[in-house]
């Protein structure tokens, strides 16, 4: 029910970070990973740990923000690949001011990266999936969803955005075979939420005190459920967004 044999798998900021704790996940359950990012070091010491797991992945340079390099990219995976079965939408950035401080052009950087990505790559994604008899979309959204903080409103709106983008794209799709669900990271130690420590003072212990887990979260956290929405496992599941927090959600 979770083998992920035979299936081509496309994480996009799949070179660190919650994308490569899934990539790998995907990888250890079968799957051929293909690697979206634009940093080649880093896209390269990434494919090398997926192949460590038996993976016969690859990388691809693109610019998710651009209609014409998404389009190229598919392009490129339909003639490498010959199909794909799933997508994850996963890269993202912060920019951390107040409303009052933060630019239009910062605001549209971060909008761009984060929703505006995810409307290109599952609009491109479609045909393919849909040809391959059906496939997967996960989307990386996060408890910014869910609760507001003063330092991250492009990224708070912008994941909100992607908790509404699953749940249109899971209506319009399901007909197609096409399951689309939302993951909600909690705070993971990645890249990201490095800049955030540094720049939000007691961040990490407020964190830590309210995680019923009783500590931040790591990449390989995410592996789990990046099987089980890529998998079988969830074919009657879509529209859904999932917190995966350790309990930071629900506890008072």
């Amino acid at each position: 029910m979770f083998d992920l044999t035979g299936k081509v798998a496309l994480v996009t900021g799949g070179n660190g970070g919650i994308g490569l704790g899934m990539a790998k996940g995907l990888a250890q359950a079968g799957a051929r990973v293909v690697v979206v990012a634009r940093n080649a070091q880093k896209s390269a010491a990434a494919v090398e740990a997926l192949k460590a797991l038996g993976s016969d992945s690859f990388a691809l340079a693109a610019d998710v923000r651009d209609e014409a390099s998404v389009a190229a990219l598919f392009a490129q995976v339909a003639e490498r690949c010959g199909r794909l079965d799933i997508l994850v939408n996963n890269a993202g950035i912060n920019i951390r001011k107040r409303v009052d401080q933060l630019a239009l052009a910062e605001w549209n950087q971060v909008m761009d990266t984060n929703l505006t990505s995810a409307f290109l790559c599952s609009r491109a994604a479609h045909p393919h999936l849909k040809a391959a008899g059906g496939g997967k979309i996960i989307n990386i959204g996060s408890m910014m969803s869910i609760f507001g903080a003063s330092f991250a409103p492009a990224y708070a709106a912008s994941k909100g955005g992607i908790v509404q983008l699953t749940k249109s794209m899971a209506a319009s799709w399901a007909v197609d075979g096409i399951q689309v669900n939302a993951v909600l990271p909690g705070w993971i130690e990645t890249e990201l939420t490095d800049g955030a420590r540094a720049q939000v003072p007691g961040l990490y212990e407020r964190v830590l005190a309210r995680t019923a887990a009783g500590r931040w979260g790591q990449p390989q956290d995410l592996a789990g459920i990046a099987v089980f929405l890529a998998s079988a496992a969830s074919d009657f599941i879509t529209g859904t967004a999932i917190p995966v927090d350790g309990g930071y959600s629900v506890a008072g």
